[in-house]
């Protein structure tokens, strides 16, 4: 058995959490560098390890991987979590973009000035039950299937389970206009390799504060 692969980013989710969902949904142990310092960040750039010295890292197979979409590329690929054919890798690029759409304006909220805070809550809301949602919800209603691509598990529904549960965390009842979405929610949710990851105490981590703001900023030297 070679090397668990090893992530260099904070603790805390940001770009690296989707990274931490693929591994974890294909039964791959990993280990884990948080950055802390302005050092930790200076000491990898000194032995070239940041490529466009920047973070998330991940280093696998003998590779140092970076930017996000690339590492999920790798990871989903290798673990045939990535279809079958190319027009079912076409589909789940357009359902990953989709639900990393979807993302973006969550993992940002936290560091968002208070009195836009509301604004940006009342988009991430708009646009998951009247954007995003509808579309994931018909793709299922008109496969028939339990996956959103194929009749096996792949990185879009890896990825549409993590979106679900961040908006989730913003308004518990968003999924009540969307019955198929609750199902495939519930269905996920007891993948084994997924349930394992939901458990506590497992390497999935909570939504971003005050303390993750700062630990970025005093690494990469931010006011």
């Amino acid at each position: 058995m070679g090397e668990k692969p090893k992530l260099y980013y904070f603790n805390g989710r940001g770009r690296m959490e989707s990274v931490r969902w693929l591994l974890a949904a294909a039964g791959v142990e990993f280990e884990e560098e948080f950055l802390e310092t302005r050092e930790q960040y200076e000491n990898l750039l000194k032995e070239g390890k940041l490529l466009f010295q920047q973070v998330p890292m991940v280093e696998m197979d003998g590779l140092r991987l970076v930017q996000t979409r690339a590492i999920l590329n790798y990871i989903a690929a290798k673990h045939n979590l990535y279809g079958k054919t190319l027009k079912e890798r076409a589909l789940i690029d357009m359902y990953v973009e989709g639900t990393t759409d979807l993302m973006t304006p969550i993992r940002v909220h936290y560091k968002i000035e208070p009195e836009e805070k509301e604004k940006n809550l009342h988009l991430i809301i708009e646009q998951a039950t009247k954007r995003y949602f509808p579309v994931y919800e018909k793709v299922l209603k008109d496969s028939g299937q339990h996956f959103l691509v194929g009749n096996q598990l792949t990185w879009a529904d890896v990825q549409l389970i993590e979106a679900i549960l961040m908006v989730d965390e913003k308004d518990p009842t968003i999924l009540s206009q969307f019955p198929l979405l609750q199902a495939f929610k519930a269905r996920m949710s007891n993948v084994p390799t997924i349930k394992k990851f939901l458990q506590p105490g497992s390497q999935r981590k909570p939504p971003p504060d005050e303390a993750f703001l700062a630990t970025g900023k005093r690494v990469f030297n931010r006011k």
